[in-house]
């Protein structure tokens, strides 16, 4: 099967390792190999093949943030007071722990950002503290999550 114009080619084998290893990455070579019917050298193979051709973009461990005591999730749109205030606003972005995501995008932000607090009052202190005072940085607008609903990959 042609996934994309870039010539990346999957067949169902490879779709059976991707599925398995999405359900979960520490599914071990060997128990795929089995419930495949091929060698775990062939998987091995196969999974290589995969991660050259940009498929695969690597494989992590996912932390649990209310493990950790981060419990509030919070959207917030950035207004810059000029397009060229992005660069340099992203580069401060990324010293704020909390920003686990930043998005270049169209309509009335600049940027969309993912933040991850502790609760309201840690929120609050990231956005005035931190965000608003940011070289560039008009105002924000803030949405709280109150619940994800769903999360997930895009479908092989």
């Amino acid at each position: 099967m042609k996934i994309n114009d870039n010539g990346i080619y999957i067949d169902g084998i490879d779709k059976k390792i991707l599925r398995a290893l999405m359900e979960d990455a520490r599914t071990p070579i060997l128990e795929i190999a089995r419930n495949v019917g091929i060698s775990g050298a062939a998987i091995h193979q196969r999974l290589k093949k995969l991660e050259k051709s940009g498929l695969l973009a690597g494989s992590k461990f996912i932390i649990n943030p209310k493990a950790l005591g981060y419990t509030t999730m919070a959207f917030v749109g950035v207004y810059l007071d000029k397009a060229i205030s992005n660069p340099e606003a992203v580069k401060q972005l990324q010293k704020i722990p909390e920003v686990i995501e930043c998005h270049y995008t169209t309509g009335n932000w600049s940027i969309f950002i993912k933040i991850l607090s502790k609760d309201n009052e840690h929120l609050m202190h990231v956005l005035n503290s931190e965000i608003q005072s940011i070289k560039g940085v008009s105002r924000t607008e803030t949405f709280i999550s109150l619940q994800e609903q769903i999360n997930r990959q895009i479908k092989i």
